[in-house]
């Protein structure tokens, strides 16, 4: 029996390879290992495709979140609110920033942000200047923007958007990463729009910040070698640049397929005992992960391991129960009871543009042997 991954990034490779061979040669040839004319054309398609007039590539998602966090002046005394249901990176990149996370729930219905328990947390906020609320656009569907930009508008906070799963979604007509002031992108190999290694980017329309963010990312440097603020080395490498050329314009094909795939899951998990992930209908989801729940997890996880199909907890603890953080990170007033019950109940599924229509059936197959 073959094993299906729940992802596959190699699979992208090889369906993008004679274009990745192309870019890396270019770059080869470029005699420019460090930023550079790929880096540069990748920086402008991004900010084309994202709807925005500047992209600022980096070293991975996480630095993305510090740039953008440190180029709107955030640092220690400040607090970020965000939520508990993200990968650990979200808020390890507001403790790099020197900001405090402050964490709301999710949604009763969903795994973004809830915009109550956001307004909870901004009214019963700790000492500390309310600086940024960064919602997360979690498995590729947008958070409620709408609520979450007015609750942050209204105490002249800045919205700094981490799309790190949610490349090319779309939220009332606009691409996520263009509504706050700036868009913090991963594209570590799995997502969407992947990388052969770690590789980022943040998106703004706000040439000012723009331009700190791109100080900060080299060192603080305005004329080389001369530090006129205190920056970092977070440069996009020009070979990943070059993968990164070689895949953008398959993006909008690609999610079109993992949405494909998503509608069969739906129609045909539909009746079991399993909640399938919803969508707001002001937004398209583009399924980094295809996310069921459901209380007998770890049965049917087992059950899908024995059947060779491969799956995945995003995320099997929310940031404030690891270990690195239990007890010392600051938590809204309504708490966090519906993080920790998705954490329990979560399981993903295969989800990647090159899955089979048999492959999928398979999948459906299986779930519907275990609950049946």
């Amino acid at each position: 029996m073959t094993l299906i991954p729940q992802t596959d990034p190699h699979a992208s490779y090889v369906e993008h390879k004679a274009a990745i061979d192309a870019a890396l040669a270019r770059v080869l040839d470029s005699g420019w290992y460090i930023l550079g004319r790929e880096a540069e054309a990748f920086e402008a398609r991004f900010a084309e495709l994202i709807g925005v007039g500047h992209a600022i590539g980096c070293g991975n998602g996480t630095d993305a979140l510090e740039l953008a966090l440190r180029a709107c002046g955030i640092g220690a005394g400040d607090l970020v609110f965000t939520v508990s249901h993200t990968a650990v990176a979200t808020v390890a990149a507001i403790e790099r920033a020197g900001a405090t996370a402050v964490l709301a729930d999710i949604e009763e219905n969903g795994y973004c942000m809830d915009p109550d328990a956001l307004d909870a947390a901004l009214k019963a906020a700790p000492k500390g200047r309310p600086a940024a609320v960064m919602p997360v656009h979690l498995y590729g569907e947008p958070a409620a923007m709408v609520e979450i930009v007015a609750l942050a508008r209204a105490r002249g906070m800045r919205v700094i958007e981490d799309c790190a799963q949610s490349h090319g979604a779309h939220y009332q007509g606009v691409t996520t990463g263009s509504i706050g002031d700036f868009g913090c992108f991963s594209f570590y190999p799995t997502k969407n729009l992947g990388a052969l290694g770690d590789a980022g980017a943040v998106v703004t329309g706000d040439a000012e910040l723009a331009a700190a963010a791109r100080e900060i990312r080299e060192y603080g440097w305005r004329d080389r070698y001369v530090s006129a603020v205190v920056g970092i080395n977070s440069r996009l490498d020009p070979i990943q640049a070059g993968v990164l050329n070689a895949k953008i314009d398959t993006l909008s094909a690609d999610n079109a397929r993992r949405q494909a795939i998503a509608a069969r899951y739906n129609a045909e998990l539909a009746g079991l005992p399993l909640a399938v992930p919803g969508t707001r209908n002001s937004s398209t989801h583009v399924y980094h992960q295809y996310v069921i729940r459901t209380k007998k997890r770890d049965g049917l996880r087992e059950h899908l391991h024995q059947a060779q199909i491969g799956t995945g907890i995003h995320y099997p603890l929310p940031v404030h129960l690891h270990p690195a953080y239990r007890g010392r990170v600051l938590v809204g007033p309504t708490g966090l009871c519906r993080s920790e019950a998705a954490a329990r109940e979560i399981l993903s599924l295969p989800m990647y543009p090159q899955l089979s229509g048999k492959t999928v059936d398979r999948v459906i197959a299986e779930i519907r042997r275990f609950f049946l």
